[in-house]
């Protein structure tokens, strides 16, 4: 199995209240990635002010997004991070789903929508 569908399916378990701060998303996500067998690090530094929100050991980056953020700056932030060598894939975790190019860089990259997984209209 690719590693990024293992962590896609890991994050798939994520349940919390839609009112959540970021930093319970974070908690969340790192609870089913070590729940599902997968190392992870927490806030890691790529580059000079260039910081990921995950990046587990086999170089899968998590991005988390709270709401509804301005869709082209969340891709330039994906485009950043695919850049470097360490992230191999890359997966954003987002409240309420945004489209996302299925390679970024090269390397490929998925949007996982949170209501919709707590099965909340959009």
């Amino acid at each position: 199995m690719k590693e990024i569908d293992r962590v896609l399916r890991a994050l798939r378990n994520v349940r919390i209240g839609v009112v959540a701060e970021e930093i319970e998303l974070h908690r969340a996500i790192s609870v089913a990635l070590s729940q599902a067998g997968i190392h992870h690090e927490h806030e890691v530094k790529l580059g000079p002010r260039c910081r990921i929100d995950f990046l587990t050991e086999s170089g899968i980056g998590i991005e988390v997004k709270k709401g509804k953020p301005y869709s082209v700056a969340v891709e330039q932030q994906l485009e950043r991070y695919a850049r470097f060598d360490a992230v191999k894939g890359i997966v954003l975790v987002i409240e309420r789903y945004q489209d996302v190019p299925k390679e970024v860089s090269g390397k490929p990259c998925r949007s996982l929508g949170l209501r919709k997984l707590w099965g909340i209209a959009l």
